[in-house]
């Protein structure tokens, strides 16, 4: 199995759940690891500014169990002013990695000067990496997108730049900062990427199935990947690339109405009540994907005004439409 080095922490397999806003949450985060496949874990985004003040006992941002790890934390910043009591309030919640969101290309994030509006701003940049990398001695990463246009020189002068002020890796989602999930993403241009810098690079974006995956490390040479929105829709899939491309072991066949009534276990567990339901249909919408019928799945978990509703919506789809097995 092949293991990568990022800045003082190993993973292996070189496979990475990618942060993502409202899923990529404890529940999903612990459904992926029992299923296996997966050497690093990730955090929703979490805002810089209110990490020195937040309850994780509290923050559903912040909830997790002390086995979920190794475990990224990502920030989303727009000042170096905070890097540095958000790194401290990382270090006390024990995160194993930290990453910088640098690619977002959200309006509502733009506004406030992170994500993708902060990689249009090199100098700015520059200190947040600087400010994060003389913070702590964890690994140190950021998930960057391609840039508003095509431009090789400008995007290998960022990335060396990145590079030069610390970073341990860097995951390159391929697509423009505009463009949406629909337009192919760009793996020869990660590849590019790869060939400027001399730290590990993760290639994010279009990868859903085990041939996604053996065509992205094809095309871009990428160090390893990451996988976001497959993530939620089929939580198997790291075991699956794992097993066909790193030589792991075989995934134990699959129940899929059971692997929904355990996410709905462990979400009603450790968050609060007021805070599932809304996680439990971001879920379904990606879930109901697995199947030819799945958006009456998704509709009806979506007008649900409870768990409890929406799971026994759940119940009778899958007694209408589900077997044991992948197909």
């Amino acid at each position: 199995m092949k293991a990568l080095p990022l800045g003082n922490l190993t993973i292996s397999p070189p496979l990475v759940l990618a942060p993502m806003v409202g899923v990529s949450h404890s529940a999903l985060r612990t459904i992926i690891q029992e299923l296996g496949g997966v050497g690093l874990l990730s955090t929703e985004m979490l805002s810089a500014r209110r990490l020195p003040s937040s309850n994780p006992a509290m923050d559903p941002f912040l909830i997790r169990s002390q086995a979920e790890q190794p475990l990224s934390y990502q920030m989303l910043v727009a000042s170096a002013a905070d890097v540095a009591p958000a790194m401290a309030a990382l270090h006390r919640l024990g995160a194993d990695a930290v990453d910088l969101n640098l690619g977002c290309p959200a309006p509502t994030i733009r506004r406030t000067g992170g994500g993708s509006k902060l990689a249009e701003e090199h100098d700015r940049v520059r200190q947040v990496v600087a400010a994060a990398r003389r913070a702590t001695t964890l690994p140190l990463s950021a998930k960057i997108r391609l840039g508003r246009e095509l431009n090789e020189e400008k995007l290998r002068n960022f990335c060396q730049m990145l590079e030069g002020e610390g970073l341990d890796y860097l995951t390159v989602h391929g697509r423009l900062h505009k463009e949406p999930f629909s337009r192919r993403p760009r793996w020869e241009w990660i590849g590019k990427v790869k060939e400027w810098l001399t730290i590990p690079v993760l290639a994010n974006g279009g990868i859903f199935s085990v041939a996604d995956a053996r065509q992205c490390l094809a095309t871009s040479g990428a160090d390893g990947l990451m996988i976001g929105r497959a993530a939620a829709r089929s939580p198997w899939l790291f075991a699956d690339i794992n097993h066909a491309l790193y030589g792991g072991p075989a995934p134990a066949l699959l129940d899929r109405p059971a692997l929904y009534r355990r996410f709905v276990a462990i979400l009603t567990e450790r968050f609060p009540p007021g805070r599932c339901l809304g996680r439990l249909k971001e879920f379904s919408h990606y879930f109901s994907s697995n199947y030819p019928f799945g958006h009456h799945l998704a509709m009806a978990v979506q007008r649900s005004e409870s768990v409890a509703e929406a799971l026994a919506a759940a119940e009778d789809f899958f007694a209408r439409h589900d077997h044991v097995g992948k197909g």
